[in-house]
């Protein structure tokens, strides 16, 4: 009886894969961060907060090292074999993010290149094209939580980023729960300076100026996935 309904249940998995890769907000989403709690937890909240399904966002600290070419490497290695102790199936995603930080890692320009040559080079389990960005900060990734509150032109050194921080938020640290909730009134505000770095030419390439590729992490996910609200 078990063997006869085997068939049927593959093929109802199989329908509902092939519908739910037909509506963008279906789409599955793996994001592969460098810290191990700050990011997983902030990109969780949204997840919640827009009520994304969990089968279809994907959120992980990378598990072979937090350097930037160690963090595209795991986002890579996720995509191409699965994780079987997450419940992850290889090939099982439509997009790749991989976020880190500038800081001083030496493998940092690296991970753009890597990033960049991945773009499009790796086909799911429905043989489409995925596309893989590097969702890079200069020079962390709390400078796109400080510019929730302040317009943010010239170099910084990740303290004094942290600094000015918790001058809003006084008892930031990493880890901390609920950062999107507490930030979430200023996001436009924060996606607004993004867009004014991104005008005078900085992004990912141009350290030591600030720039953060978080805000268009966000927005997919906001605009894409989730309820405008």
């Amino acid at each position: 009886m078990g063997r006869d309904n085997q068939p049927k249940e593959r093929q109802r998995r199989d329908l509902e894969r092939k519908l739910q890769r037909g509506k963008v907000s279906c789409e599955r989403v793996l994001i592969v961060s460098e810290g191990s709690k700050t990011e997983p937890q902030y990109f969780d909240e949204i997840r919640k907060e827009f009520r994304l399904p969990v089968r279809n966002i994907t959120v992980s600290g990378s598990e072979l090292g937090t350097a930037p070419i160690q963090v595209v490497e795991y986002a890579e290695q996720t995509f191409k074999k699965g994780n079987p102790h997450k419940g992850i199936e290889p090939r099982a995603f439509d997009r790749i993010f991989a976020v880190f930080d500038r800081d001083q890692h030496h493998s940092y320009f690296d991970a753009l290149s890597q990033a960049e040559a991945l773009d499009n080079k790796l086909r799911n389990d429905a043989k489409q094209k995925v596309p893989f960005k590097a969702i890079a900060s200069v020079p962390c990734f709390e400078l796109w939580l400080l510019l929730h509150y302040e317009d943010i032109r010239t170099p910084m050194h990740r303290d004094d980023v942290m600094r000015c921080l918790k001058q809003y938020i006084p008892d930031y640290t990493k880890g901390m729960n609920r950062i999107f909730a507490i930030t979430r009134s200023q996001l436009d505000t924060a996606m607004k300076r993004v867009e004014m770095l991104a005008s005078r030419g900085f992004n990912a390439r141009t350290p030591p100026d600030p720039f953060t590729d978080v805000a268009e992490l966000v927005n997919v996910l906001r605009s894409r996935y989730g309820t405008e609200g």
